[in-house]
């Protein structure tokens, strides 16, 4: 498919989903029924070092899954990255990275009906400590803060518009298991997962950095 707006190539990884970052014009496109439009303009991604890129393989549970997007969102005391990941058989995982830490999540509306997220859904803030239970394991809060998008690229679910904010509250425990609730205006989604490190994901095509090993390989 083509850019509406400047006529460049969009490499299209998850076709399913309804919004690309055009990579030349920085256009934000939505596809419905085989056409594209041009909704907008997104703010180019500012300069990090993660290794991770567009086309980066994983495996997650035996099979194999993709970064087909990327969200950089920021806030008072830095930013950190949201990678879109799609899996072979239709399934799709958050990555996020920041500080060379990763944590790895899958939608869990059903910890929406614990009424300390409930009361965070409606608009209630969400202390830091907080404790809840989710998909039966224990969770406390440890980072509740507001981030606003920096910019975007690839296939996304969502329009990363420039001034678009959410809330993000950070769940954790002992055992490494990690759920995230974010609200913004368009609701609250809940991701139940656990924080990993790089090499256990089993990455695959990431980015060269200079003076950095690639897991796996030798320096």
């Amino acid at each position: 498919m083509n850019c509406p707006s400047c006529g460049a190539l969009l490499a299209l990884r998850d076709p399913g989903l309804p919004y690309s970052t055009c990579g030349y014009c920085q256009s934000l496109i939505r596809r419905s029924n085989g056409t594209a439009e041009a909704v907008g303009t997104v703010a180019s991604l500012p300069l990090d070092v993660s290794p991770i890129q567009i086309g980066t393989m994983f495996t997650i549970e035996g099979s194999s899954a993709i970064a087909v997007g990327r969200v950089r969102w920021g806030w008072s005391d830095g930013s950190w990255n949201e990678w879109f990941l799609r899996v072979d058989d239709g399934r799709h995982y958050w990555l996020g990275e920041a500080m060379g830490m990763y944590m790895l999540t899958s939608e869990y509306p059903a910890a929406l009906e614990v009424p300390a997220i409930r009361n965070f859904a409606g608009g209630n803030p969400m202390a830091v400590a907080a404790t809840v239970k989710a998909g039966g394991k224990w969770f406390h809060a440890v980072d509740v803060k507001e981030a606003a998008c920096l910019g975007s690229e690839g296939d996304l679910p969502f329009p990363t518009f420039a001034g678009r904010t959410m809330t993000n509250a950070d769940f954790r425990n002992a055992d490494g298991d990690a759920l995230s609730v974010q609200r913004d205006d368009d609701g609250t989604t809940v991701w139940l997962g656990h924080w990993s490190d790089l090499a256990a994901l089993q990455p695959r095509n990431l980015r060269r950095i200079e003076g950095w090993t690639v897991p796996g390989e030798l320096a």
